[in-house]
């Protein structure tokens, strides 16, 4: 997991999944661990349910700010962008909401069509970027379960800066098919690296999921695809993999229980 802004490597979210003491700003540890929570529950939020976005919110910038779960109640401007008054958030929301629950667009126009719309919003105090680019996650896993665990935000990350000149050439043209055409295009360049990356690297899969075992046993396959940036589907199918070599067993049940490694 990658947060934009946030410096934290693969090493140190790990170390917090575990429950290590991790060295860092106390900013950036309350982020991952904000994300941390927010992306736990991502099988349970409703794409069309407003209160769970407010969850997701709620969990994402927990002790970050007063206001997690809650509309801004101040007027904002980001850059160049005027954000709408905030007497006008509650209801474009509600708009924003029924448009995504009625809408019959493709779910990939509709995912990035209600990112550009959400973050013109920008109905909080803080954690928009965040929550906007979780919640086109939520949108797409209605498609298909295999967009569950798209890395949007390592995604934003390594093109941060088009992010953002997408963003501003929108706002000067008044549509959002640039910024729609802009997310399709490291959508697909994602996938297409996922793929191949699959193909190249299932070893590498192996080990890495084997390092995480002998780190913790008692991980979690929800924790492995957060730490890993792989499906839950994914991380199973290695699993199963690394059984059926003899190289891995579970010990107990899958709740009490506890991984093994038999070979390395």
């Amino acid at each position: 997991m990658q947060i934009e802004g946030n410096t934290f490597s693969e090493e140190k979210v790990t170390a917090l999944v575990d429950g290590k003491r991790v060295l860092g700003t106390y900013q950036e540890i309350l982020e991952v661990e904000g994300a941390i929570k927010a992306y736990e529950n991502i099988e349970k939020y409703k794409f069309d349910k407003l209160n769970d976005l407010l969850m997701a919110h709620k969990y994402m910038m927990q002790d970050i700010i007063t206001s997690n779960g809650k509309f801004r109640t101040s007027n904002v401007g980001v850059g160049s962008h005027i954000a709408p008054p905030i007497m006008q958030v509650p209801k474009l929301m509600d708009e924003l909401f029924d448009w995504v629950k009625k809408s019959d667009e493709h779910p990939l126009i509709k995912s990035c069509v209600f990112h550009y719309e959400f973050e013109f919003i920008h109905p909080f105090a803080d954690g928009n970027g965040r929550v906007g680019r979780l919640w086109q996650t939520i949108i797409l896993k209605e498609f298909k379960k295999l967009f569950l665990f798209l890395p949007v935000e390592s995604m934003i990350k390594d093109h941060q800066i088009k992010y953002y000149k997408a963003f501003q050439k929108c706002q000067e043209s008044g549509e959002s098919t640039y910024f729609i055409e802009f997310m399709l295009g490291i959508i697909l360049k994602t996938l297409n690296n996922s793929i191949k990356s699959d193909q190249k690297n299932n070893q590498k899969s192996d080990q890495k999921i084997l390092e995480l075992i002998n780190k913790n046993n008692k991980i979690t396959i929800k924790e492995l695809s957060i730490i890993l940036d792989m499906s839950t589907s994914g991380i199973k199918k290695v699993i199963k993999k690394l059984k059926e070599e003899n190289r891995l067993q579970r010990l107990g049940s899958l709740k009490g229980g506890n991984w093994e490694v038999l070979k390395d």
